[in-house]
């Protein structure tokens, strides 16, 4: 049968951002490990798609610090460098202390609650050691305010930056650390539920700022 003229075509950015999010998970859980060359063909083989949306994700890659790239050259899953880290994390930080300024007079009773059974999720993870079911929750709990906040920039800042963290973020809460997420984010809830801007977006601050970044880089 004739294709209906009508069919709508497919949202390219929406493919392009399914093939970033894949390749940028696949380096942060380790799957392409540090130092792993990334050829395009492959990886769209891999992915069932073109070349076109590998090597657009690439870029947006490079730009965040998780690969390397080198014209005429290669392309690799870049090294853990803790600069990169330490910098990530102090913008992270800082984007998470303006969203909840911006989005804590705007919470409604269901985004309050939302962010209770996250950190309820979070708490479970944390103490049956299920480091990926922690991150999501936490991702769940914090992009809360992020949501409400409703800025576009501030979450393009996110995107690019937050996925550096993550191995940070593994460290921690793999580790007894992330025990002491637990106070900081019943804190955060009960500030941002009695409306005290200043001090939930301290905490927040807090939270992301004190991610631990002296661990060694891959090289060393």
């Amino acid at each position: 049968m004739p294709i209906p003229e009508s069919m709508p075509a497919i949202d390219r950015r929406l493919l392009r951002d399914d093939v970033y999010g894949r390749l940028r998970d696949a380096i942060v859980d380790g799957s392409l490990a540090p130092g792993e060359q990334l050829r395009d063909g492959d990886l769209a083989a891999w992915l069932g798609v073109s070349r076109t949306p590998v090597r657009e994700a690439l870029l947006r890659l490079a730009e965040a610090g998780l690969v390397v790239a080198r014209p005429g050259s290669s392309t690799t899953v870049s090294s853990l460098d803790l600069r990169d880290v330490r910098g990530a994390r102090d913008v992270v930080a800082a984007m998470h202390q303006v969203a909840v300024r911006e989005a804590v007079r705007s919470l409604t009773e269901d985004d309050l609650e939302a962010m209770r059974e996250a950190g309820r999720q979070f708490r479970s993870a944390i103490e049956r050691g299920d480091v990926e079911a922690a991150l999501r929750a936490d991702d769940a709990l914090h992009g809360v305010p992020v949501t409400v906040a409703a800025n576009r920039a501030l979450a393009a800042v996110l995107d690019q930056f937050t996925p550096v963290l993550r191995r940070a973020e593994r460290l921690r809460f793999s580790s007894l650390g992330g025990r002491a997420s637990f106070t900081r984010h019943d804190d955060l809830i009960r500030l941002c539920a009695a409306g005290d801007a200043d001090q939930a977006s301290a905490v927040a601050f807090d939270t992301w700022y004190t991610l631990p970044t002296d661990q060694p880089t891959d090289e060393e």
